[in-house]
């Protein structure tokens, strides 16, 4: 029998059925891009994500409703959580032996592990509830979808006099494209089964030249409706979107377009093809922007890597204090690298190895100054006990002349010795302080009657006080105010009457402190005797245990919060005030250490 288009049965079944394979093999095309894009960007989001981060959205995975579906998503995430796990006990143990430890010895239990492995238990039992619910799923799916083939079959084969086959087959072909999935093995049998049937549906509409012809022009207006879709996308300014629709358009085209009149049917689908590709090569301009900032992120995670090694590698002999400002300074460096975006995928490994092996050699050179400390410290202590016993030898001595350049001289000699072990530096210094505030307190109130020219001092601070009147807050005004603060201390008491001026010049002070914004316990003052040392100290002291306690309690009110995050605009103020806390706490440490040190 020859059809309508002067083709044979067996030649038409055969250019649809080429046809149908044609599209299928796009289709899985379309698929596997889908799946290597979707694999790599997946990849390339969780790569700079911390610990903490990628345990959130493990959890998240884990609360939601299609968790058990979200396997390669949540594997990804579980590797990179072992990974970084993995790397954090490796630095604790390069720790352990750079101390001297023996590496047998080394035990350690990460704070996370134990939660990682609560997550991927639930997940474990949520995957397989989820494998057993598709199955039952896909089973039921596949007696559904054998049901329609029967239908199909029977409306060729069994159809009765004045049933409506442009109604019904659009049914047909609607509840296929409805039905849900089977499994991989079933599908492709499944598949071609259906098309098969469907092909002699149209074999036999031969014989009703007006439907075949009302099914021709459906599906080509559908055709025509996805290659004007597919043309918009070429447009498109987000490429990985127009890809991802791309895929989805080839889905309709395989399932919702066919056939069309002979036409028609190459000529349609050469078109879309050649679309299709012009889309696919947009990739590289996707590729080209994602190395062009992968490159960037590189030079940018070296530079970090570089700093680290030249931290690492002091040209002159460091002290506590360099390798404090280094420590800070490095974690700073660490926190950048890792919000600092992905690298190439083929250089990712040795960048990240590079940056770890910086970091473990930063921190075995730290360790090694620090061990080398160790020794000179308890030398050091030796050197200050001294100091203390020949102040309390001499603290109730009222040879003036001889004694107060004695206790002067102790106080330099204390300076100038360096560090000792941190749980006898408070001791100590208690104890010497005592000491030389008893010389002092003794030596003032003996002396100073005789030694004081309290006019003149009145005369010295007025004039200091105009000064201080004239500072504003230009640059260079808090070194002004700290010289004028210390030439002020270095005065002595003014006549009874005249005491007023301690309090003008104080409030002035505090004035001029607000108005270059700077908290006067922050001020560096010279000319302070032992009680104004004491006195400063103390303050600090209780403004740091205020600072931490109003820095803990911000922090808990942002627990209450369901996402706390520093974009949230309600909390990003509070965030900004946590941080300004944090900086002036940090500033109170270093200053009530200089006292204690007595530098």
């Amino acid at each position: 029998m020859t059809t309508e288009n002067n083709l044979s049965e067996n030649e038409e079944h055969k250019t649809s059925t080429e046809h149908q394979e044609t599209v299928e093999n796009n289709q899985n095309t379309e698929e596997n891009h889908h799946e290597e894009d979707h694999d790599a960007s997946h990849h390339d989001s969780i790569a700079d994500l911390s610990l903490a981060d990628v345990l959130k959205e493990m959890e998240k995975i884990i609360n939601s409703d299609n968790a058990g579906e979200r396997f390669r998503e949540f594997n990804a995430l579980k590797d990179k959580a072992n990974h970084t796990i993995h790397d954090e006990v490796e630095d604790k143990k390069h720790e352990y032996t750079d101390a001297g430890n023996a590496a047998e010895n080394f035990s350690y239990e990460h704070p996370s592990q134990s939660k990682l492995s609560g997550l991927i238990h639930i997940f474990r039992e949520k995957h397989d509830n989820f494998q057993k619910n598709q199955e039952e799923e896909q089973k039921k799916n596949l007696d559904q979808r054998q049901s329609i083939i029967e239908r199909l079959k029977n409306l060729y084969t069994n159809s009765e006099p004045g049933v409506n086959l442009f109604k019904s087959i659009r049914e047909i072909k609607e509840e296929w494209s409805n039905a849900g999935q089977v499994a991989k093995s079933e599908f492709k049998i499944l598949n071609n089964n259906y098309f098969h049937h469907l092909n002699q549906f149209y074999q036999m509409l031969d014989l009703n030249k007006e439907f075949l012809e009302q099914e021709y022009s459906h599906n080509l207006e559908k055709r025509q409706h996805i290659i004007a879709r597919a043309k918009e996308l070429e447009n498109e300014p987000l490429v990985q979107k127009a890809l991802n629709e791309l895929q989805y358009l080839h889905k309709l085209w395989k399932e919702e377009a066919e056939p069309v009149a002979e036409e028609f049917r190459e000529k349609t689908w050469e078109e879309f093809k050649e679309i299709s590709n012009k889309i696919h090569e947009r990739k590289t301009e996707l590729s080209a922007a994602i190395e062009t900032e992968q490159n960037a992120n590189l030079e940018k995670k070296n530079e970090i890597i570089a700093e680290i090694k030249k931290l690492s590698e002091p040209k002159d002999n460091p002290n506590h204090n360099y390798w404090q400002n280094s420590i800070k300074r490095v974690e700073e460096l660490r926190s950048e690298f890792l919000k600092t975006g992905s690298v190439p995928r083929k250089l990712s490994n040795n960048n990240w190895n590079d940056f770890k092996s910086t970091l473990r050699g930063f921190n075995t050179t730290k360790n090694n100054y620090y061990k080398s400390l160790k020794g000179s410290q308890q030398q050091n202590l030796d050197e200050k006990m001294k100091l203390i016993q020949t102040a309390k030898d001499n603290m109730h001595s009222e040879d003036w002349d001889i004694a107060v350049t004695l206790f002067k001289k102790l106080q330099e000699d204390w300076k100038k010795i360096g560090h000792v072990p941190k749980s006898m530096t408070n001791k100590i210094w208690d104890e010497f302080r005592d000491a030389c505030n008893t010389f002092f307190n003794n030596y003032r109130e003996k002396s100073s009657a005789s030694t004081d020219n309290w006019k003149e001092n009145y005369k010295l601070k007025k004039d200091i006080l105009e000064e201080l009147k004239m500072i504003s807050n230009d640059e260079g005004s808090i070194e002004k105010i700290e010289a004028i603060k210390t030439s002020w201390n270095n005065i002595g008491k003014v006549p009874r009457d005249k005491m007023s001026i301690n309090s003008e010049f104080n409030r002035t002070l505090r004035e001029k402190l607000k108005l270059n914004k700077i908290n006067e316990l922050e001020l560096k003052e010279d000319g302070l005797s032992e009680n104004q040392l004491t006195d400063k100290a103390r303050k600090i002291k209780s403004q740091i245990s205020d600072l931490e306690a109003e820095i803990v309690k911000l922090e808990n009110n942002l627990s209450f919060f369901k996402n706390p995050s520093r974009e949230n605009p309600l909390l990003r103020e509070t965030y900004n005030t946590i941080d300004d806390k944090r900086a002036h706490l940090e500033t109170l440490k270093q200053n009530l250490h200089s006292i204690i040190s007595g530098e």
